[in-house]
């Protein structure tokens, strides 16, 4: 029995001597408190820059393997997140392209409609007369055997049959039918189609008859009344008519002479006109009207002013 005492004794003397003293660990404190201020008011120069160099050294690789092995675990969250970002930049971009693309391409075509538009507006001024701004929407079918266009303006706009039709280069026809929002219009070069014309340099006069026939080749011929009157190649031809009677008023450009031929059966002179009006190209016109006339869209006034 005395020799268990013993052996606790022991035991307990073994345990106070692996226990650390108070003063050891206080003294441990103080040498690290003091290193960590050495090391930061000496900077560069610390005395511990050496061992944190050792251990950088030593360390390093294997930090560096550490990374290179976690990172594609670390990194996919951030894959998904980026792909998704750039796939909506990348639809952004396209988007952007695309507009731009349309609005280079369809560029030309609002300068060309504006200087119809303007060439209208200079038409009015220098005819003296009032007129509906409108759009070319359609083209008669061939199966018609007519040559006609819709546009998109009528009852409702003040236009009524027998209309004068023009654009910015000349005479595109007479207004046939309407309805509230449109109108047809039957082209000068429709084979019934006959409009009085006057030579400007000579100022006779004759009646204009379409072929029937649009695009490069498109002509009109021209009978003079007074068979003795030679046409020169080159003179304008303009439209002749009355205000009252219509359907055509006068003094509106119709074309260019340029051809000239007898007609032996029918003992006249015969005229090619080539018209100022690209027909196969109709985009914006004007309709002839009485100044107070009242309509659903401005007006381009006598003076070229917008009503």
């Amino acid at each position: 029995m005395a020799e268990r005492p013993d052996r606790e004794k022991r035991w307990r003397g073994l345990e106070e001597r692996s226990r650390p003293r108070r003063s050891t660990l206080v003294a441990l404190l103080l040498a690290a408190a003091t290193l960590m201020t050495l090391d930061q008011q000496a900077g560069e120069s610390s005395p511990i820059e050496p061992v944190r160099a050792a251990v950088g050294t030593a360390f390093g690789p294997v930090e560096t393997i550490t990374s290179a092995a976690v990172r594609p675990f670390t990194a996919v969250p951030t894959w998904f997140r980026s792909k998704d970002g750039l796939r909506r930049d990348i639809t952004d971009l396209e988007s952007e392209n695309a507009a731009l693309r349309e609005q280079v391409a369809s560029s030309g075509y609002d300068r060309n409609r504006l200087a119809e538009f303007e060439g209208l507006t200079r038409a009015a001024a220098d005819l003296g007369r009032s007129m509906v701004p409108a759009r070319v929407v359609a083209h008669g079918s061939a199966q018609s055997f007519s040559r006609t266009v819709t546009i998109d303006a009528g009852s409702d706009a003040g236009l009524r049959p027998d209309m004068t039709v023009v654009n910015n280069d000349g005479l595109v026809g007479r207004v046939l039918r309407v309805t509230s929002r449109t109108a047809t219009v039957l082209l000068l070069l429709d084979a019934e189609s006959v409009v009085g014309g006057r030579i400007g340099e000579s100022m006779e006069v004759g009646f204009l008859r379409g072929r029937g026939i649009l695009g490069q080749e498109g002509r009109l011929d021209l009978e003079l009344l007074d068979d003795a009157v030679v046409p020169a190649q080159g003179d304008t031809v303009v439209s002749w008519g009355s205000d009252g009677a219509g359907p055509y008023v006068p003094g509106v450009l119709v074309g260019r002479v340029t051809d000239v031929f007898a007609s032996v059966r029918e003992q006249a002179q015969r005229a090619v006109i080539e018209p100022f009006v690209d027909f196969s190209a109709l985009d914006v016109v004007g309709v002839i009207v009485p100044g107070d006339t009242a309509s659903d869209r401005a007006l381009i006034q006598a003076d070229g002013g917008i009503g």
